[in-house]
């Protein structure tokens, strides 16, 4: 596929009108957006992890309105099963023969988009009852595949703080999310904004920008923006270097105790396309991938006991590899 400056132009600014749609009812979380929207054109998930009261829920919404998709909000709780949200089947009386037959009844994971609400409030079963549609996008049902029609985007919420009753998800279902993205508290000038935005009579409309086809097209120009060898290069260095062993960089040995995997040298390369599309470039400069370094690793790098009780996150991390991997790649 051939990319014209005209259609490369065009998506763009339907890029922009979605991220100015949503921050008419989202104040500030500009970094968030961005991260949701590059998700979203590279055909992947997102985890969203911050407090209560930070309008994780609100944001999802917000964006599922600017999007002429089939939206659909699945609350977990410790009770939900796998049934809830894949489908069950119902014996149910054929009207012409009279005879008797099963039929399946989707569940509310058959939409484009998901809102699967404290994903870290329900048992690892129904967790699991993910995986498949997240990687496959397809379920299975009594022997039988279901599609799931595209395109198929899951965003899942967490609460950091709450521990009692939650089930922390395994890292074989973290890996299945493109990105995870943290939302931190407000500034004092966009908190005021939100007093001010908020509890007055004004019902802010937002309006849709994109449907399913142009989002389908953006998908496949994502996969057609140009990367060197180069970059590449260094992206694989980035990943491998996460990795303790013999040959590991001290602090990687001392605080690291498990390293990513190939999957994030391609979460990575996919979204740093994906941001330089939708700032209407046709190839990947090192600012691309230096920007969605932390949110591709972050799930990725697991920091042993040490780094811990020294405060040293894989976000720290990064930024120390990143600092010194890029002078020998750059």
């Amino acid at each position: 596929m051939t990319i014209s400056e005209e259609t490369v132009a065009a998506l763009t600014n339907r890029v922009s009108a979605l991220k100015s749609e949503i921050q008419k009812v989202i104040v500030g979380q500009d970094i968030v957006i961005e991260e949701i929207l590059v998700a979203l054109m590279a055909g992947g998930h997102c985890l969203l992890e911050g407090v209560p009261g930070l309008a994780k829920t609100l944001l999802v919404r917000t964006m599922a309105q600017t999007l002429d998709l089939h939206f659909k909000r699945i609350q977990f709780t410790p009770d939900l099963m796998p049934a809830d949200i894949i489908g069950t089947e119902l014996l149910e009386n054929d009207p012409e023969t009279g005879k008797r037959q099963f039929r399946f009844v989707r569940g509310p994971l058959f939409a484009n988009i998901i809102l699967a609400d404290e994903i870290n409030r329900t048992p690892p079963k129904t967790q699991a009852a993910l995986l498949e549609a997240m990687q496959e996008f397809e379920v299975t049902y009594a022997g039988k595949t279901y599609p799931l029609e595209r395109p198929f985007f899951i965003l899942a919420t967490q609460n950091p703080i709450e521990q009692a009753g939650t089930y922390p998800l395994p890292e074989a279902q973290l890996d299945r999310f493109l990105l995870y993205i943290k939302i931190s508290y407000p500034t004092a000038g966009e908190e005021l904004r939100i007093l001010q935005q908020t509890t007055g009579s004004a019902d802010t409309q937002v309006n849709t920008i994109m449907g399913r086809d142009e989002i389908q097209q953006l998908q496949k120009l994502v996969r057609e923006v140009g990367i060197s060898d180069q970059l590449i290069a260094y992206v694989n260095a980035l990943i491998r270097v996460t990795r303790p062993g013999e040959t590991a960089l001290p602090y990687v040995k001392d605080w690291v105790q498990w390293g990513a995997g190939p999957r994030a040298g391609q979460a990575l390369i996919l979204t740093a396309k994906a941001r330089a599309l939708s700032l209407g470039r046709l190839a990947v400069i090192p600012e691309d991938i230096h920007r969605m370094t932390a949110p591709v690793l972050r799930h990725r790098v697991l920091m042993n006991f040490s780094a811990e009780s020294d405060h040293i996150t894989s976000d720290d991390l990064t930024d120390k590899l990143i600092a010194d991997i890029g002078k020998a790649h750059l």
